[in-house]
């Protein structure tokens, strides 16, 4: 590494006018690469000495921030290396300092291959070294086998049949024996099978907050959607507010009386929630607590950042995204593709950020899990949802971004091989994402235009759209240390009577603020006459949940549907077409106390089929998860033939909360009975 400094110093001093390593009289050829190499040196031993405890010192400012600083630190110590040069004849102006560290710390990398995730020799020696420094400085591992839980946040389980019968994914693809199958030992070219392939089905609310919450802490009871309003606080609650994030997961943590699926030597990278790991980083539930060293909720950032050419990785390929991004966009526009949704502002650097910089913090936060040893690690990679959102869950743009996500896998699987335990690694998904243009843009008004109509008020000419519910943008602020959706979401209600309509994909929820109780269908009939009946027969909705004083509850859907919900399995009526398990769904979301007054479920068109069937999103996206309909549904499990199967032949894993028992039992067979773990005080803390 050294003799490429050196050389690329060399080069650099030909090309930059600021940037010299010769006197203004001149110097042999001899002299400059001798300058060239002491400057080289004393970088490298500035950077690998300095850099640790600068990056301590910045552990108070936002992670992204620190991710710009990183060009100017750099800089600075180049500038002090080449003031150390016993010549004294090198110098660069500031602005050339920085250029000239990033490339050295560049192609330093690049030579190094950082930059690759093939396995090729010279990686190969990278992770041996990185291993055997574990090994030395660290007890010898246990030889029972750790688990990598790796979610894929949004891919549905059809898209990665589709994924890996194009070759997008042939790590997958390996993995099932080439045939895909989810169930034999080999596939199609008699490559023998080391994992299994199994769907599951979600609950009613198919997004991360219910499903991480069930999968990590064993209960989602009470979260009807990705957002709602609690009429006891008058807040309106959102999974990936870091506050209210932290107040679930408490919930879920008095519910059940244990920590979480990660609390016997476990770590939770890149999640909503810390599953009770004594190990977190880039936990948004830990994201509000006070600022200090002890605050680890960003400490993924400094781990990675902490090495320079990390940081120049990454912002090179964070520009390349963008301008992939733009140029992805650009031609959408130009070919007039349908649906379609705006992707300007500010959401090219949301979509990198959580392509490159998300993906590559947190699989190298599991590289030094796995490197040191832990018994399970729990990780989200959001890339594919942040872009299907906006760009569709199937084309070229989402195809890119799996081919990129099976990379990161065959990473974490070349990492194993020198772990000092063995592993097995668990590739799962929280939902699936259903297709379809918004509501908006088919019918020309919201959800919340219509209720307002329903209720005989007012409609306002430009009606406020509804914010993304997109992880990635949670990500973001929380690395920026700003609120998420802060003025964005409305907290109190202008008018007590007006109502609060909010959307968490195909999901609508409208809620009265000024009544303190769960509305009945009467109770609403009486106020508000045609409400209801206007939301059944539009066609763009599939049907309602209400309570009934005379049935408990019933759905209601058009030409004057109403079905008690203890008649559901005899007659599905309009949730017929969900297909199985809808009115199961339906039945234990109206069992929870914050149920709104009113749910309102999307319509459905299955006519290509359940992977590509439509519905229509209350928020900005074409493709969108959040309720009833079609792939969203249905996300996957891709488990090592070596645990035992997730469910008999003939039963269907339904459920996050099911997922969760089936994980905790895979980490018995492995690790003996795991023992719950009392939750810490900060974390009862409302």
């Amino acid at each position: 590494m050294w003799a490429v400094s050196t050389v690329t110093m060399l080069v650099l001093a030909g090309i930059l006018p600021d940037f010299q390593l010769q006197s203004a009289d001149g110097d042999s050829a001899t002299h400059i690469a001798m300058t060239a190499a002491l400057g080289a040196g004393a970088f490298g031993l500035l950077s690998a000495l300095a850099w640790p405890l600068l990056v301590r010192l910045l552990l108070l400012v936002p992670a992204l921030v620190l991710g710009l600083l990183v060009f100017f630190l750099n800089g600075s110590l180049l500038i002090v290396a080449l003031r150390l040069v016993p010549s004294g004849d090198s110098e660069a102006a500031p602005e050339t300092a920085v250029i000239v560290a990033a490339v050295m710390s560049a192609v330093a990398s690049a030579t190094g291959a950082a930059l690759a995730v093939r396995d090729d020799d010279a990686y190969r020696r990278r992770l041996y070294r990185l291993a055997d420094r574990r090994r030395r400085a660290l007890p010898p591992g246990p030889s029972s086998p750790g688990t990598v839980f790796i979610q894929l946040d949004g891919v549905g389980h059809d898209v990665l049949l589709d994924a890996v019968g194009k070759d997008l994914m042939p790590t997958v693809a390996r993995w099932l024996g080439h045939g895909a199958n989810g169930g034999g030992t080999g596939g199609a070219d008699g490559a023998r099978a080391s994992h299994r392939l199994t769907p599951w089905r979600t609950d009613w609310s198919s997004q991360t907050g219910a499903s991480q919450l069930g999968i990590l802490h064993g209960s989602n009871h009470d979260v009807p959607a990705f957002r709602w309003y609690e009429k006891a606080a008058r807040e309106v609650m959102v999974c990936n507010r870091p506050a209210n994030a932290a107040e679930l997961q408490r919930r879920a943590i008095d519910r059940t009386g244990d920590g979480g699926l990660l609390t016997a030597d476990g770590a939770s990278r890149g999640n909503l929630f810390s599953g009770g790991a004594d190990e977190q980083a880039l936990v948004l539930s830990i994201a509000t607590k006070r600022r200090s060293r002890e605050n680890r909720s960003r400490s993924g950032y400094f781990a990675y950042f902490s090495d320079p050419a990390n940081a120049v990785r990454t912002a090179l390929s964070f520009t390349a995204e963008v301008g992939r991004e733009i140029g992805q966009s650009t031609r959408a526009r130009a070919r007039k593709v349908r649906p379609r949704v705006s992707r300007g502002g500010l959401y090219p650097l949301v979509r990198a950020f959580a392509t490159v910089v998300e993906r590559d913090v947190v699989v190298a936060a599991v590289m030094g899990d796995m490197l040191a040893g832990r018994t399970a690690v729990y990780a989200d990679l959001v890339a594919y949802d942040e872009v299907a959102h906006h760009s569709g869950p199937r084309g070229r743009d989402t195809e890119k971004v799996l081919e990129r996500l099976d990379r990161a896998l065959a990473l974490i699987e070349n990492v194993a091989e020198h772990a000092p335990r063995p592993y097995r690694i668990v590739v799962l998904s929280d939902h699936g994402q259903s297709p379809g243009e918004t509501f908006r843009a088919r019918y020309g008004l919201g959800l919340g235009d219509l209720v307002r109509a329903g209720c005989g008020l007012p409609v306002p000419r430009r009606a406020r759209r509804t914010h993304s519910g997109a992880e990635a943008r949670a990500a973001v602020r929380a690395a920026l240390r700003r609120p998420v959706e802060d003025g964005g979401e409305q907290h109190r209600p202008s008018r007590r009577s007006e109502p609060i309509v909010l959307a968490s994909g195909n999901l609508g929820l409208v809620s009265f603020p000024d009544v303190p109780h769960r509305m009945t269908k009467e109770e609403i009939d009486a106020r508000h006459p045609a409400l209801l009946t206007t939301l059944a027969n539009h066609p763009g909705i599939g049907f309602l949940l209400v309570r009934s004083e005379r049935h408990g509850g019933v759905v209601l859907g058009a030409y004057g549907a109403e079905i008690p919900l203890d008649q559901l399995d005899d007659k599905p009526g309009p949730l017929e077409a969900f297909g199985p398990g809808a009115a199961d769904t339906v039945r234990r979301t109206h069992s929870f106390p914050n149920a709104a007054d009113i749910m309102v479920n999307s319509a459905y068109d299955e006519a290509d089929g359940e992977a590509n069937g439509e519905v229509l999103a209350f928020e900005e996206q074409i493709g969108s998860h959040g309720g009833l309909g079609g792939a969203q549904g249905k996300p996957f499990l891709l488990s090592p033939l070596a645990f035992s199967a997730p469910v008999d032949d003939g039963e269907d894993l339904v459920g996050a909360e099911h997922v969760h028992r089936v994980l905790r039992r895979w980490l018995r067979e492995v690790s003996g009975p795991q023992v719950p773990v009392e939750a810490k005080p900060e974390e009862r803390a409302a």
